[in-house]
């Protein structure tokens, strides 16, 4: 995490206060309910209330690095500093738990809070989308397939595809986060010898977790593992866009543009550069929040019950990626938004080949009108080639071409440049994003 790239909510997630505080309360709740089943005295899960119930402040946060520094063992370095808060009665904290049951517990939670911002930050980016794309609904511009001129599509239909795509990545994150959200207070390895299954769910409910069926000294890391996977996938989808405008934006088709403030500049060298630096920086920042997908994949596969080689893994990978994802889809959000479109440039970009996106209809018609496909494929294609090589106009070409002419009549041609049969449709395809 560095403050370049990243947002206090999120980054607030990952900070010691937080997740001591967690810590504390995954004890706490542990102690009522190990008092509730008569295991410690009830004054006893009072007073760690009482005496640990307050902010980890930086002076407490120093004093738990400090013993740290010493016992190697940062849960007993919490738990050495919550007993001098405490006092006598912090003998009872702890029973029966093993370090993973609160370390794992709370990630968790802090996957869980990271994935409700996430999930905010996808409504905020669906929102843009959506707006844009009903306000370009039917502003024609060329489709491109390799990059090449295909056939013609609305700039609003662009904008609707990426829609349906972050609100697939919505559902993803929301299964995603359901299924991060689970409580282990199982014990040292899992088997509940010395706590009772009963005291994981009151610590589970508490948090608003569920209990993991079986955890061996942790939860099984696949449930992170899908959620990483799926934070990457919302990343590529992020690149896709990012990519889409900095294609746009290129001199040579200048179909759409970041928004360029007063004061901007674009080139320490070149004063008339204007570059889509924020969809660049989409796609590194995309590039990072992938790279953490193999290394969570990687600690599926952990020796027997345990090892802590994941350990450092998600200590890094869990703010990194959530915090950079955070700050990709808002900077993302502000760039549809005020996006800068150009409907002339676009219908000029139509227009450059002369009707050569047409080519498709021809041959259907020609089918139709019983020429077969090989041969209409071939008239069409050798007309065509002229007109790319400038060797004449399209539409001109095929009402010369005596083949041509022998199943099409000269108004049967021009009704079939008529760009508006491209868009019958687009309203069909509106309604299954966005519903009628």
């Amino acid at each position: 995490m560095i403050p370049r790239y990243s947002r206090e909510q999120m980054t607030r997630i990952w900070e010691p206060a937080n997740k001591f505080r967690i810590w504390f309360e995954i004890e706490a709740h542990a102690c009522d309910a190990l008092a509730d089943l008569g295991v410690i005295p009830k004054d006893a899960a009072a007073a760690v209330w009482a005496g640990g119930d307050q902010p980890y402040t930086p002076e407490r946060i120093a004093r738990i690095d400090e013993i740290e520094a010493e016992t190697k063992h940062d849960v007993i370095a919490f738990l050495t500093e919550l007993a001098e808060q405490v006092g006598e009665e912090a003998r009872f904290v702890h029973q029966g738990m093993t370090s993973s049951d609160v370390l794992d517990t709370c990630l968790a939670v802090q996957l869980s809070q990271a994935a409700d911002l996430l999930l905010a930050d996808l409504d905020g980016l669906l929102d843009a989308l959506k707006g844009r794309a009903l306000e370009h609904k039917l502003t024609p511009t060329i489709g491109r397939s390799h990059g090449i001129h295909a056939e013609p599509t609305t700039f609003g239909l662009k904008l609707a595809g990426h829609y349906a795509e972050f609100d697939r990545c919505r559902t993803r994150l929301l299964a995603a986060r359901a299924e991060i959200a689970t409580c282990a207070i199982s014990g040292a390895i899992g088997t509940f010898a010395n706590i009772d299954p009963a005291v994981e769910a009151h610590v589970a409910a508490k948090l608003a977790l569920t209990p993991e069926p079986v955890s061996t000294q942790v939860i099984p890391r696949d449930r992170h593992a899908v959620f990483f996977a799926i934070l990457g996938v919302i990343a590529s989808a992020v690149e896709r866009l990012a990519g889409e405008i900095r294609h746009l934006q290129r001199t040579e088709v200048r179909e759409a543009e970041e928004f360029f403030s007063e004061g901007q500049k674009g080139s320490s060298a070149m004063p008339h550069k204007r570059n889509p630096i924020l969809t660049e920086n989409l796609t590194g920042l995309a590039r990072m929040v992938r790279s953490a997908v193999v290394p969570a994949l990687e600690n599926v596969a952990l020796w027997h019950e345990r090892d802590i080689s994941h350990s450092s893994v998600e200590r890094m990978i869990g703010p990194d990626a959530t915090v950079t994802l955070d700050f990709a889809l808002a900077r993302l959000s502000g760039v549809i938004n005020r996006l800068v479109v150009y409907p002339e440039q676009m219908q000029a970009n139509l227009d450059q080949l002369g009707g050569l996106h047409n080519s498709q209809r021809v041959l259907l018609a020609l089918t139709q009108k019983g020429m077969s496909r090989e041969d209409a494929y071939k008239a069409v294609q050798r007309t065509a080639m002229a007109a790319w090589k400038g060797n004449g106009a399209f539409l001109n070409l095929l009402q010369g071409d005596r083949e041509v002419g022998q199943f099409l009549g000269n108004d049967e041609l021009i009704a079939l440049f008529d760009d508006g049969y491209h868009q019958a449709r687009i309203g069909q395809i509106f309604d299954r994003v966005f519903g009628e």
